[in-house]
């Protein structure tokens, strides 16, 4: 494993870089469907990147559900490094970490986030997910790499993550940017298909993650991306939510690879949020 590899500026790397440093950097599966939890498994088991491992977003990424909080609750942190470790992941110097799914970011980009929560800032995200790296014409593995010993050090940044009452409390403060970032219709309330209730946080406002990528999933140009995260720059703070900390996580990687400052993750979203009301 090669310690020279930095991955902490970058953010992004594409199928062709990624197929000449297989064996230097850790790669990590983050496949799932919310209709059908145990496709991504089934997909990594078909076929994954060469050394690839998974996690799970209900099993490894998320802690059980309950009556508030969110339908994807964050781990117990404890026993999420015991899965880094697992993988082989060490805290110094900082091992390299490429990060892959099928969905434009959505599950990758919240294993990303949680890595730099964490304090783990060697970690980037692949152009395209798989399809991107199928299309290159390189080659798929169906065989599982076997569990390492890592030594993960984790390095909470506190003030990364708000709950529902922080955000009732700093809402609408000027200069406090709210995102949702659900497609537009589930942000104005006209359709819900997860949820109990359609809605959305009062003075949020609409950054629908789908929009920082192509529909192949490929990252937009650090110009578009600058350009549309324009009002970012005018806000003393930012949070994001969406409908359960995952696909916020987007926004905030996005945000990160054109110089901004971490957002706040609103990690209980507006599952969170609709449970009280």
């Amino acid at each position: 494993m090669s310690n020279l590899i930095d991955l902490s500026k970058s953010h992004i790397v594409s199928p062709q870089w990624l197929g000449n440093h297989l064996g230097e950097v850790i790669v990590i599966d983050c496949r799932f469907s919310l209709p059908d939890p145990d496709l991504g498994q089934q997909q990594y088991d078909t076929g994954h990147i060469p050394g690839a491992y998974y996690l799970d977003l209900n099993r490894h990424l998320s802690s059980p559900v309950q009556a508030h909080g969110g339908r994807h609750p964050l781990p117990h942190w404890p026993q999420f490094v015991e899965s880094l470790n697992l993988l082989g992941i060490q805290s110094n110097p900082q091992t390299p970490v490429v990060i892959y799914d099928a969905s434009r970011f959505a599950f990758a980009a919240r294993l990303w986030w949680m890595l730099r929560y964490l304090g783990h800032e060697n970690v980037a995200l692949l152009d395209g997910g798989i399809n991107a790296w199928i299309a290159a014409g390189l080659p798929l593995s169906s065989k599982t790499p076997q569990p390492q010993i890592g030594r993960f050090v984790p390095q909470p940044q506190a003030n990364w993550i708000v709950d529902i009452d922080y955000v009732r409390q700093h809402k609408d403060n000027p200069g406090t940017m709210v995102i949702d970032a659900r497609a537009g219709d589930r942000f104005r309330g006209e359709r819900e298909p997860i949820d109990p209730i359609a809605g959305s946080v009062p003075g949020a406002v609409n950054y629908f993650w789908q929009d920082i990528s192509t529909e192949a999933g490929l990252l937009k140009s650090p110009g578009e991306l600058a350009n549309y995260w324009r009002a970012v720059d005018d806000a003393d703070e930012v949070i994001v939510y969406c409908g359960s900390g995952v696909t916020a996580c987007v926004d905030l990687f996005s945000q990160v690879v054109v110089g901004k400052p971490m957002g706040k993750l609103y990690p209980g979203g507006w599952s969170d949020w609709c449970s009280y009301l």
